[in-house]
This record gives structure tokens, C-alpha cells and sequence, in this order.
């Protein structure tokens, strides 16, 4: 098959309409504007911005397409259309408006036809406040936009339980003739049934109501410190208990929601790639207030997957000249994202976008205001990116964890090591320390369907020199397998070890002694700086209880069978130092005295209360310590060699 799309097009089928690149490519300027690719059935395939559309839309039509995707939707076009703009930002705005309109099937999409929620407080005699999504028709005030429903949801329950404003239907509030359940539970004034005046409705309620979603909340706070000295004054202490107990409220929430972007509004957008799939988290700052987060999954063209191996294929490209699938989903992301949204003045990046000045450009058009985007960041601003990028790894992580994501991984593993069968079950040890203390070694197992978690087990090591890991794993492993086979439990078709030769050693010297044969070893070693695409792989098998070496291999970093070793090792690694951290816990707060013979909570009281803590214990002689009442001088000995063993 030839790789020259003029060519297959001569050679297309007789009766069907072609496309004349040649002629086409005469009529198009040297200008920036948006081109649309369109099908024989007159869809749009593809629709694209440049900064200078004769260069831009040549480039799909030379010999050399290396990708196959781009090649794929090259041999389907018969027509394409260009729009001349004033400016390259004018040109991404109009790209983004038609890649939503059109949703093409070569573009990056976001699909998230949902508007954002907002509170609403309504325009009454006695304001409502609620949530509300959709057109903004009813009079009143709307803050937000909320980056979910569950965001505005916390925000109302909280605000019930500081200002008490109601939130119920009007038809229920002009119906009633005795306060309902929120007013005995002091969430609500219930100005239903005149309870509360209208003046001191508005002036508690609405406005600090209002101050609050403003981003005010130390305006709030000073007024009732006010409201609270002159209750306290005129000897009304109920009342100025309940302002007390508000400000209390209101600072511990400030303190949780304060951004230290002062009361600026700015949206933080981080991204993580892995396995072709991308994972874009929102998080929302209104007047310096985190209004929440949300995680998009954009839907991604194949070719992404190819990306970082462009280089090289038919092209002398610099490492440079080579755009990252990060910069380049982002910065479709972005254009899309902000089409029916509020834009706030300053956006914080996880990466810089490809065509970051004109996106710039284009924010700002729509916005009226500058915008700025952000992503060479210091301090608490980088503090918040590092947050959203967590968020958007963890969604990530749980989404290649689906039963789905995982089984396609196995196959994949089946195949990248060669196997005739396919791996139902795999375990993994980790073995995890603090500088030789608190040893423990981690088991997980995973298999078709996914973690295994009732599987998992904890081995607390012991009688070892500390820090030698190569004899915990052997401990470890020898502890795991000889229980499996007194119990005839089911061993694994793939044993991860993470570590290298040394480690990958004592799991084939422990297989040896019990003779298990058949399971495949494979040992996990972190690449240099622990990167995880440089991560090796040390392959062993095992036949008639023989081992040997295969190979060290490195896969592919978008390798979807590396993806499920690393997130088996990294699962393993997990296990294993949450199990470390709670033994080094109980092991610092047990008492010295605890594990003496003889020694019972009642002597161990009278111990501490004469000599007044563990210290002074530690000094105290066999004669002192005997002098105790209930303590032998027998047991005075042996508390005695306890602290002065060595």
C-alpha cells in the first residue's frame, strides 16, 4: 500500500467523487484561519486552526505521513474548507466553537454538555436560597459557578447552619402555619411564621449570606464579634453565645477555605497522561474561596499513544520541535472548556499548552479582560496545582482500574512476555523500613477482574539484621508459600518482586526449597531518578523447580502491560508502608513496661505515679524499684535488666 495520499486518491474507486490537492492548495494564503476537513458523505473529519493555513493544510498532503491516524483521515477527505481570521486567537476561537458544534472524529473532544451549577438567592420579601442550574431567568443574585452539584450542596448545608436562611419552596413557605423541623434543629429563622422580622432577616441572614459567597468572610466575622459585645453589654449572654459560636463557625471555615491567592478568583487545571488516556482536573477559586473540583476525560485520537515515538520516523525532528501529548490535549481542553464559562482573570497550569501566547489571546478576546495562563509557578500557587494534579492522578488511577481497563492489560502482559496462557493471578512483595526499624513486607494479588483486596496480607519481619531486605523478602515469601501449601491455597501465575537480581534471588531460592515450579518471576527495578517509564524489567521461569534468567527488558513507556505492572508494584508499595507506619506507631506508643512478666496494670501505675514517668524508672536501682508496693525483688530485677540490657 502506497503511503502517498495524491496517489490513492487517483487510484480511488470510478464514480466517486476525489479531491484535487494540487489545484486546492494554489487557492489557500499564507494567513492564520481555520480549515475543516470534510468526507464524502459531507461530515466534517477534522477541524483545525493555523497560523498560516497554506503551510499548515500542505503538510497533510505530502508522502511522508508517518502517522497512521493522520494517514486514515487523509484517504477519506474529498473537500476541505478555510475560514481567513483577523488574528491566529480570533482563528483558535472560531475552532473551538465549531469543534463543539461539530464534535468531529479526529478532534480531541470534551464532552460535557452540562451547565455548571450555581446558588441562587432569590429577589422575596424573605430571600430564598437554593441551588439552580440552567438559564438564569429569576430575579435575584446567582454566585458561582460551582464545579459540581455535590460543591453547592456542601455550601447550602453549611450556610444553613451559619446564617439560617431558608431554603424551601415558596409554595411551602407561604403554607405554613407553625415552624417546621429546620427551624427546631436551628437551621432555619422560620420567617414563615414571623419568627423573625424581616429587617432582622435580611440584616443576619441575606447579608452576611451574601458577604460570604462574596468572598467576604472577615467582614462577617467583625460585624458579629459587634453584634456579640453589644448582647454581651446589654446582659443578653444566650444571644451572644449563639454570635459566638458563629464567628467560632465561620473562622474554622475560613481557615479551611482561605486560598493564599488572596481574594482573587482563578481556576486551577492540571493534567495527567497515561495509556492514551488523559485526565484533566478542575479545581474553582471564586473571591479566594475553593468552590470544589471536578475531573474531565477527554476523548483522545489514538495517535496520541505515538507521540513521544514521532522522532525518527521519517522525520529528523529536534527534541524541541516535538510537542508533548500534555501540551497539546491541554491546550484543546482549554479552548473548549471556556466556551459557555464564566473565564476568571488568571488560569494555574500543570503545563505550559501548545499555542499558549494565542490561547491567551483568544480568553481574553471572549473574556473582555485579560487572562492570563500560568504555569511556571513558586510557592502556595504551586502548592494548589500539585493538589489538583493529584486528584487528577488518583481519577486517572481509578479509571485504568476498571474491570475492563485491567483485563485488556492482562492480555497485553500475556503477550509482551510471551506466554501460552493467560495470568488470572499475580502477586506482588514490597518490603518496607525505616532505617532497618519496624520491618514489614506487603502481598497483594490481583487478577482478572483487578485488586484482590481480602487477598492481601502484612508480614511483620523479625530476627533479621535490620535493614536487609534481601533476607525479609526471603522471609516473606517463605512464610506466604509454605502456609499456601499447607493449605493448598492457589499460587500465583506471576510473582512480582519489586526489586532487582538480589531480591528476584530469594524468591527463586524460596520456590526451589518448597518446590513450586511453573510460576514466572519477574522483578521490578525503578528507573534512574525513579522514573517510571525507565522502570526494567528482570524476567526468571521456572521448570522441574530449574531457574534461569530470560532477559532484562524495558517496555515501551505506553506499554499497557507496563502500566499494570507498575500499578501492581505501586499498590504492593503502598500496602507495604501503611503497614510499616502503623507498626512504628504502636511499637513508639507502647510502654517499655507493657512487655515485662509480672508487671500488670496495676503495679505499672504504681510505678509511674512513684517515680513520676519511664525516665526517672530508667535511674531507679533494683532497691528503689523494690520498694514499690507489689514488686518483688525478683521483678525489680527484671525491670531493671529491661533498661540496662546492653
Amino acid at each position: 500500500m502506497t503511503n502517498d495520499p495524491n496517489q490513492d486518491a487517483e487510484n480511488h474507486e470510478e464514480g466517486s467523487q476525489t479531491f484535487d490537492s494540487k489545484s486546492f492548495l494554489k487557492t489557500v494564503p499564507h494567513k492564520p484561519g481555520v480549515y475543516r476537513m470534510i468526507s464524502e458523505d459531507e461530515k466534517i473529519l477534522y477541524v483545525g486552526k493555523a497560523k498560516d493555513l497554506k503551510n499548515r493544510v500542505s503538510s497533510y498532503f505530502r508522502g511522508n505521513i508517518v502517522n497512521s491516524r493522520t494517514y486514515s483521515m487523509v484517504k477519506q477527505i474529498r473537500d476541505v474548507q478555510v475560514t481567513i481570521t483577523a488574528t491566529e486567537a480570533e482563528a483558535l476561537l472560531l475552532e473551538s466553537n465549531l469543534i463543539k458544534k461539530h464534535q468531529p472524529r479526529y478532534n480531541i473532544l470534551l464532552r460535557d454538555d452540562k451547565s455548571y451549577p450555581y446558588i441562587y438567592l432569590s429577589k422575596h420579601k424573605y430571600p430564598r436560597l437554593t441551588f439552580h442550574r440552567g438559564a438564569k431567568k429569576g430575579k435575584g443574585q446567582y454566585f458561582g459557578p460551582y464545579p459540581s452539584a455535590g460543591a453547592v450542596r456542601e455550601t447550602l448545608a453549611l450556610l444553613q447552619k451559619l446564617f439560617q436562611v431558608r431554603q424551601c419552596e415558596n409554595s411551602y413557605f407561604s403554607n405554613r402555619s407553625r415552624p417546621c423541623l429546620q427551624y427546631q434543629i436551628k437551621r432555619c429563622t422560620a420567617p414563615c411564621t414571623n419568627e423573625i422580622s424581616e429587617e432582622e432577616y435580611k440584616k443576619q441572614g441575606v447579608s452576611h449570606t451574601i458577604k460570604f459567597l462574596q468572598g467576604k468572610s472577615q467582614q462577617v466575622i467583625e460585624e458579629l464579634v459587634e453584634l456579640m459585645d453589644k448582647a454581651s453589654n446589654e446582659l443578653n449572654f444566650e444571644q451572644a453565645a449563639n454570635y459566638r459560636d458563629q464567628i467560632e463557625q465561620l473562622r474554622q471555615v475560613s481557615q479551611q477555605q482561605s486560598i493564599s491567592v488572596g481574594q482573587s478568583s482563578v481556576d486551577v487545571i492540571a493534567l495527567q497522561f497515561a495509556s492514551n488516556i488523559a485526565s484533566v482536573q478542575v479545581l474553582t477559586i471564586r473571591n479566594g474561596h475553593n468552590l470544589g473540583n471536578k475531573n474531565f476525560f477527554p476523548k483522545l485520537p489514538t495517535f496520541f499513544k505515538e507521540a513521544k515515538g514521532e522522532k525518527g520516523k521519517g522525520e529528523d525532528k529536534k527534541e524541541s520541535d516535538i510537542i508533548s501529548p500534555e501540551k497539546r490535549i491541554l491546550s484543546s481542553f482549554l479552548s473548549q472548556y471556556y466556551i459557555s464559562r464564566e473565564i476568571p482573570s488568571e488560569i494555574l497550569l500543570s503545563h505550559k499548552p501548545e499555542d499558549n501566547e494565542p490561547l491567551e489571546e483568544m480568553l481574553s478576546l471572549k473574556a473582555e479582560k485579560k487572562v492570563t495562563l500560568a504555569y511556571k509557578l513558586r510557592g502556595d500557587r504551586q502548592r494548589w496545582v500539585d493538589m489538583a494534579a493529584r486528584n487528577a492522578q488518583h481519577a486517572l488511577s481509578t479509571h485504568l482500574a476498571s474491570k475492563a481497563g485491567v483485563q485488556k492489560r492482562v492480555l497485553a502482559l500475556q503477550e509482551e512476555l510471551g506466554l501460552d496462557y493467560i495470568p488470572a493471578r499475580m502477586e506482588c512483595f514490597d518490603i518496607s523500613h525505616m532505617m532497618g526499624e519496624a520491618t514489614v513486607a506487603s502481598c497483594v494479588v490481583f487478577g482478572l477482574e483487578g485488586a484482590i483486596k481480602s487477598e492481601y496480607r502484612r508480614y511483620n519481619i523479625s530476627g533479621i539484621v535490620g535493614g536487609d531486605d534481601y533476607a525479609a523478602m526471603h522471609q516473606a515469601l517463605e512464610r506466604r508459600y509454605k502456609k499456601a501449601i499447607e493449605k493448598d491455597s492457589k499460587l500465583p501465575d506471576i510473582l512480582f518482586i519489586d526489586g532487582g537480581k538480589g531480591q528476584v534471588t530469594q524468591a527463586v531460592d524460596v520456590l526451589n526449597k518448597l518446590q513450586i515450579s511453573g510460576v514466572e518471576i519477574i522483578g521490578v527495578t525503578k528507573g534512574e531518578g525513579r522514573r517510571q517509564d525507565m522502570d526494567t524489567l528482570t524476567v526468571l521461569s521456572q521448570e522441574d523447580g530449574v531457574s534461569s534468567v530470560k532477559e532484562k527488558i524495558m517496555l515501551p513507556a505506553h506499554s499497557s502491560a507496563l502500566h499494570l505492572i507498575q500499578q501492581v508494584r505501586d499498590e504492593a508499595h503502598r500496602f507495604a508502608i501503611s503497614g510499616h507506619r502503623q507498626r512504628r506507631k504502636k511499637t513508639r506508643n507502647t510502654s517499655p513496661l507493657e512487655g515485662i512478666e509480672g508487671l500488670g496494670p496495676k503495679r505499672r501505675q504504681d510505678l509511674l505515679k512513684r517515680f513520676g514517668g519511664i525516665r526517672a524508672i530508667t535511674r531507679a536501682s533494683v532497691e528503689e524499684l523494690s520498694k514499690v508496693n507489689g514488686i518483688s525483688a525478683k521483678l525489680a530485677q527484671k525491670i531493671y535488666d529491661v533498661f540496662h540490657s546492653e
